[in-house]
């Protein structure tokens, strides 16, 4: 055994040749525990002492951490759950990506061993998997977005674990994100919408698509509407939940809306009045067909027994009512779209159409429809024209 030289504190070599040292250090409780460090060389040994004894001075625990990328990762989960400002929506979310795309490479690695390569094999891995279409079939590989919302969300679980103090940096925070490129909207025309409505027209559920593309309402908040928050006299409609369906079997779920800008009361055009009248109308005759087998839960947009509408049957019968009008296919979201480009491009200022879409930010109205806008900026050009007099 080599004698330590004054100032390295306790430091030995094995008989395996490897070095070891040992000091106190604190835990998370504040309390001194004796923790060991190891390392090939004396010099190697003696840095990782210094470390260990300047965070314990700076009174910053220090102690072996047990967790794995999974056992705290669990452990998050659980506490966003107990948390009632996160939506169901969201945490589920956070779950289905770590198990499908962190644990399987990182999940047994400690905490405080995971580097910066660790969090790059994660981003590589995930952009390196396809898709796995409905037949069975290998899709296309996994979008840029989706290996950024993985690094996203490893970042969140590391935040919380320094926050905690079981580590002092979070390495997901020094690795680069990937690059997103952002699709242009390709929002459908008046004359397509137009097309599109009277073919949705003849269905029971007609009114949800007309609404949506009026109001540019998400497909969470218009499943969640509710006749109490429909005035048909004074012509406004409130925003103020959401409907959704979430994996791991948690099935529906209503919740708040996506951000309290998205809380919103929205004038209703006179068009989209009519529409409700003729859709609570039809209702009224569901709710007597369907005598004591009707549910009332108070929603507007409901299955013939009142009960509320899947999520995923609503993309399913837009598909549908798409092909039978022989319009371009888009998303049930690019309605949302939709509505906002007809507002810009019929002058409505951004700001307004801003707080009709709920967006939390307008940056985030201006970024999307940047392209809808040289109309409104040309107005802009002119105006300022008519004041110098030119």
């Amino acid at each position: 055994m080599s004698k330590r030289a004054n100032g390295e504190g306790s430091i030995d070599q094995r008989a395996d040749g490897m070095w070891r040292a040992r000091v106190y250090v604190l835990n998370p409780e504040g309390n001194k525990v004796r923790r060991p460090v190891y390392g090939k060389t004396r010099e190697a040994v003696a840095e990782k002492l210094v470390e260990l004894q300047s965070l314990t001075q700076r009174h910053i625990p220090a102690a072996p951490v047990k967790h794995t990328v999974r056992s705290f990762g669990e452990e998050w989960i659980r506490r966003l759950r107990d948390d009632e400002k996160r939506k169901p929506a969201t945490v589920a979310n956070y779950e289905w990506i770590l198990k499908q795309y962190v644990y399987d490479v990182v999940g047994k690695v400690r905490l405080t061993s995971l580097t910066p390569n660790h969090v790059r094999k994660v981003m590589t891995t995930t952009a390196a998997r396809r898709r796995t279409r409905k037949d069975g079939q290998t899709g296309e590989p996994l979008s840029a977005r989706t290996v950024q919302l993985t690094r996203a969300v490893l970042r969140a679980l590391l935040a919380e674990a320094q926050r905690d103090e079981l580590i002092h940096r979070n390495v997901a925070a020094l690795v680069k994100g990937p690059t997103v490129t952002r699709d242009e909207v390709q929002p459908w025309t008046a004359q397509e919408v137009d097309t599109f409505l009277k073919v949705a027209g003849e269905h029971r559920l007609g009114a949800l698509f007309s609404v949506g593309v009026a109001l540019g309402m998400r497909k969470g908040e218009l499943l969640a509407l509710r006749w109490a928050d429909v005035d048909l006299t004074n012509r406004t409609l409130r925003v103020r939940s959401t409907l959704q369906r979430l994996g791991n079997g948690e099935g529906i779920v209503k919740g708040l809306p996506k951000s309290s800008r998205s809380r919103r009361t929205i004038p209703l055009p006179q068009k989209s009045v009519a529409t409700l009248v003729k859709h609570q109308a039809t209702q009224r005759g569901e709710r007597a067909a369907a005598g004591d087998g009707w549910r009332e839960l108070d929603f507007v947009f409901t299955t013939q027994d009142g009960n509320h509408v899947e999520p995923r049957y609503v993309n399913t019968l837009f598909d549908s009512l798409q092909k039978r009008a022989g319009v371009r296919r888009i998303r049930f979201h690019d309605l949302r779209h939709t509505c906002a480009s007809m507002l810009l491009g019929q002058g409505v200022a951004p700001r307004t159409v801003m707080e009709v879409l709920g967006h939390a930010q307008m940056s985030i109205t201006t970024d999307l429809y940047s392209h809808v806008m040289p109309t409104t900026l040309r107005e802009a050009a002119d105006a300022m024209d008519t004041v110098l007099g030119i």
